[in-house]
This record gives C-alpha cells, structure tokens and sequence, in this order.
C-alpha cells in the first residue's frame, strides 16, 4: 500500500474551501460586515485568487479546485463588505 500525496491535497483544499462559507452564510443571512477586517479580506482574497493561479500555471487540480471553489465566498464577503463600508459613509447610495 503506497501514499498518494495528492490526497493531501485534496484534503487541505476541501478544510480551505470549506472554511469560507460559514463567514459568507452569516453575511447572506443578516447583511452585516461591521466586525469583518477589510484589510484581512483584501489580502486575503488576494492571496486566494494567486493560489488559484499558481495551481493553473502548474496544472495542480486539487490548488485550483480549493482555490477555485474559496474564491466565490471570499469575493462575495469583500465585495458586501466594501458596499456596506461605502454606505456607513455615504459614498454609496
């Protein structure tokens, strides 16, 4: 019986992917971001969106699955958390 080190992989991505939504259902379900850090978000879904493309530019299908599927709520939280920052002060009608 041998190691397949993918599976690893595999694992850590679905953690990874996983860890997003329960932030992106409390966001859907009552709208506020108040406590969410901008800067952490920012980075963060930056960091995302490169691991996603590191895993295309090498042709990993377990980085571009977990960095795919993590992408969408990370997104999601960033762009409702920077409408609602918008709103707070009034930039945004």
């Amino acid at each position: 019986m041998t190691f397949d080190i993918v599976i690893v992989g595999y694992i850590a991505g679905i953690c990874t992917a996983l860890a997003q939504f329960p932030q992106a259902l409390k966001v859907i379900k009552t709208g506020e971001t108040q406590s969410i850090s901008i800067g952490m978000y920012s980075i963060m879904t930056l960091g995302i969106f490169f691991w996603f493309l590191y895993g295309v530019l090498l042709s990993n299908i377990p980085m571009m699955l977990a960095n795919g599927v993590c992408l969408v709520p990370s997104v999601y939280i960033l762009f409702i958390t920077v409408r609602n920052l918008l709103k707070a002060k009034k930039l945004l009608v």
